[in-house]
């Protein structure tokens, strides 16, 4: 095992950026409203689970339809670019939503909305560049992060506030945005 912090370092505000954590924090009080209570231990544990799955099967499910990780992390920079268009512009190019009481804390808090597409093809795109354990370090770090938020976000809404809320979103978005367009560079690259 070779563990590398700047891999580890680099990784985590890549899978911070794209899961959004702070960003969602108003969808994430709205849907305690309306069911009453979110299992924050629950959502972080599925979500990790779903995440740490994906990096170690992904790979394989591509190779199973003839796609290499490379093509992916192309894909999945076009991915993050869209994403980080939303986070900056402040608009909204696909949501899925469904707030089913008995489920909310696993869908659609655990998956999609931590566990996304997004990230999902963040996790492949990473795993072209960076070494396996520095990722999964990243993850647990994310994990620890969004039950801390889960647990707190009422508080943190209140300290931060509607329009702390919106920076912090966008700050990440731009760079989310450097982080696609590197990725993309990359890997386009290696595809030509």
């Amino acid at each position: 095992m070779q563990f590398n912090f700047k891999e580890i370092i680099t990784a985590f505000m890549v899978l911070f950026a794209v899961i959004d954590i702070i960003g969602n924090i108003p969808i994430i009080i709205d849907l305690r409203k309306k069911v009453g209570h979110i299992q924050s231990e629950k959502a972080s544990i599925i979500a990790g689970f779903i995440m740490i799955l994906f990096l170690f099967l992904g790979k394989s499910i591509l190779s199973l339809i003839g796609i290499d990780v490379n093509s992916f992390a192309v894909a999945g920079a076009f991915i993050l670019f869209f994403i980080a268009l939303e986070m900056i512009l402040g608009i909204t190019l696909y949501k899925e939503e469904d707030n089913n009481a008995l489920t909310a804390s696993i869908f659609p808090l655990a998956f999609p909305l931590i566990a996304g597409p997004g990230s999902l093809t963040t996790l492949l795109s990473l795993r072209a560049e960076f070494r396996i354990e520095n990722i999964i370090i990243a993850v647990i770090l994310n994990v620890v992060l969004i039950y801390i938020v889960l647990k707190t976000s009422a508080k943190i809404e209140r300290f931060i506030g509607k329009n702390g809320i919106s920076i912090i979103r966008k700050v990440f978005g731009v760079i989310l945005l450097a982080i696609a367009v590197k990725l993309f560079t990359t890997n386009i690259k290696a595809l030509l």
